[in-house]
């Protein structure tokens, strides 16, 4: 019993190091306050939370909700992959079935897809007019502005990352008399039991909860700022919001604890790797463990030290997000802050290596234990 117990503290030890190591960072770099989550699979979860939702603000915890920024992707990639389940939607849906009002005139664009959309494929240069979403154009707008863009390669055959395309997404749903915010809350939400997860900036204030936005004014110092719209338009690229309790509910259903709400079969669509991202094996934090990176269906997928790790990063005025999960190792990470803060960068990396180093030595302990074994 005594070598059990010794055992299971030594286990926890790297962990509770690592959480020292987080909250040092955050005081040395001004952060208002974060909240992060690890999640074995087959244990509890571990939650850790720091500061407030702003100057005078309450504490953040648990239910404290956060912008996703670009996490929102995966939401997106996995309500996308269930309306294709249910034969709503279709992978191969062309950009003229999607936005019919709007022809798209660029060279190849008739091959435009919803699965390119989704996969960062679509052909055209990398964050094509977030300047015009930044500037608080419409989504009609921007959409019309990027139906005249002449795109670098075909559909399918390079990776340049959006936010103005996945407004089609929201386009095309609201032809169908529904919304984005509408069908994430009846086919994830709702049967996920995520309860303070929502998408919209007036579900944002409307939480019980919410952490404000820091914008940086100089080196880790930050100003709390605005809530503003313009990334909401296009909510399919940047505009879900939940609590660390709840982006633990989605760890798990990731890891494929609710198979009646995310098959096993969609989660391995979305992140089956699509197109490769070269660049990515060079970002700085992780350079030094990243050999292979590519986008699949609203994630990003990773060999980390020789391990898949399913990731995906969110910035937007204000806030960071990173979420990440290990298939093999059931294992998932989240972190949230409401500053725009780099330390993110680091954090993230650091606990897949400090995660992957424990996770190792018990399994060769627990290998040579086993042989040793009458």
């Amino acid at each position: 019993m005594l070598a059990c117990i010794t055992k299971s503290l030594a286990a926890e030890a790297w962990l509770e190091d690592y959480a020292r190591y987080v909250k040092r960072e955050a005081i040395k770099y001004n952060v208002p306050g974060y909240a992060f989550v690890y999640y074995q699979q087959g244990e509890t979860p571990k939650v850790y939370v720091f500061g407030r939702t702003h100057k005078g603000g309450e504490y953040i915890d648990g239910d404290t909700v956060f912008r996703l920024a670009s996490v929102s992707k995966s939401f997106t990639s996995l309500l996308m992959a269930k309306l294709v389940q249910q034969e709503k939607m279709r992978w191969d849906m062309p950009i003229s079935e999607l936005i019919p009002e709007i022809p798209f005139t660029g060279k190849g664009m008739d091959k435009l897809q919803l699965k390119h959309i989704v996969s960062q494929s679509s052909g055209f240069m990398p964050n094509a007019y977030d300047n015009l979403i930044e500037a608080d154009y419409s989504l009609e707008r921007v959409l019309q502005q990027l139906a005249v863009l002449e795109p670098l390669c075909a559909p399918g055959d390079c990776y340049t990352y959006q936010n103005a395309m996945f407004g089609a997404i929201a386009y095309y749903l609201g032809l169908q008399n529904t919304s984005y915010h509408r069908q994430l809350d009846e086919q994830v939400f709702t049967p996920l039991g995520m309860t303070t997860a929502s998408a919209g900036k007036a579900a944002l204030m409307a939480s019980d909860s919410w952490a404000r936005p820091h914008i940086a004014i100089a080196r880790d110092k930050w100003r709390e700022g605005m809530v503003e719209s313009n990334y909401y338009r296009f909510s399919p690229a940047a505009g879900v919001n939940a609590s660390i309790k709840d982006m633990t509910i989605y760890l798990q259903a990731m890891l494929g604890e609710f198979p009646t709400v995310v098959p096993p079969e969609l989660i391995e669509d979305i992140t089956t790797p699509v197109v490769k991202t070269s660049r990515e094996v060079y970002r700085r934090g992780w350079r030094q463990h990243l050999n292979s990176a590519y986008y699949g269906k609203g994630w990003r997928i990773y060999d980390f030290d020789g391990k898949t790790l399913n990731y995906h990063s969110g910035w937007v005025k204000g806030y960071r997000a990173d979420v990440a999960f290990s298939p093999d190792y059931k294992a998932g990470y989240v972190m949230l802050m409401n500053a725009e803060s780099n330390m993110i960068n680091s954090t993230t990396a650091e606990f897949w290596e400090r995660y992957f180093k424990q996770a190792d030595e018990k399994r060769a302990a627990e290998a040579k234990t086993a042989t040793v074994a009458p």
